[in-house]
């Protein structure tokens, strides 16, 4: 199908689980990257008067809370802004932290991150009787680059079953504004970060292995270890056989 055809069948595939659950609306983190931004997009396209951009920085790039807001004024996309600033800097302070019983790693404080977003997106959906969409895409999520229940904690993954070029190709057809397109690829996780410098692999590489089965040697093996170590991540908690 065409990208065209492919965003109706999204739009319709979102409106039609909303409703299927008996719920009104939809509440969606808007990060100010590709990922989010489509998908934010979508939702609104699906459910124009009953959706709820959230907007959460957290220490968070000053640029991408612009880009969040751009893509929302654009779309019209209600949004709501909650600062997690504070009660992120809180919750470490109560935590084990440097020179405690063990340091407090950058991917602890990061996951840490995603998950006040998670209970930020839960409690508006509550309070709102909203569904929660998240944006990882087939690329995040087969190799488990996202956090078990932070952002992996969601209702519906409108984007689950493309690839990050087919979630591109979309952001150019729904007019995403072309310096969110371009902009390295990040989870907002810590000063600097980009997803391909920390998993040391490219999108484009991820995305050939997924599609057909190719990838070189080193390659492969980087994908192929990242996909089996992340598959608890992907799997309803186990429960014992008897």
């Amino acid at each position: 199908m065409n990208t065209e055809q492919l965003a109706n069948k999204l739009i319709s595939w979102i409106r039609d689980k909303v409703l299927a659950a008996g719920l009104k609306g939809i509440v969606i983190g808007m990060s100010g990257g590709v990922d989010s931004s489509v998908s934010a997009v979508l939702c609104h396209r699906a459910l124009p008067q009953s959706i709820l951009g959230l907007i959460m920085p957290c220490h968070s790039n000053r640029q991408d809370e612009q880009h969040a807001r751009a893509v929302a004024k654009k779309f019209s996309i209600p949004t709501k802004t909650v600062v997690l600033d504070t009660v992120f800097l809180t919750l470490l302070k109560a935590l084990p932290a440097e020179g405690g019983a063990y340091a407090t790693s950058q991917l602890a404080k990061a996951n840490l991150k995603a998950r006040l977003r998670m209970l930020t997106l839960y409690y508006h959906a509550n309070q709102l009787n909203y569904m929660v969409a998240g944006s990882g895409n087939k690329s995040e999520l087969a190799i488990g680059y996202f956090t078990k229940y932070g952002d992996g904690g969601v209702d519906i993954l409108p984007l689950g079953n493309l690839v990050k070029a087919q979630v591109v190709e979309l952001a150019s057809f729904l007019d995403i504004p072309q310096e969110i397109i371009d902009k390295p690829p990040s989870a907002g996780l810590w000063p600097g970060q980009t997803d391909e410098d920390e998993l040391a692999l490219s999108y484009e590489e991820l995305d050939r292995y997924l599609i057909t089965g190719k990838a070189g040697g080193e390659i492969r093996q980087k994908i192929e270890s990242l996909i089996a170590l992340s598959n608890h991540k992907r799997q309803p908690p186990p429960l014992p056989d008897f």
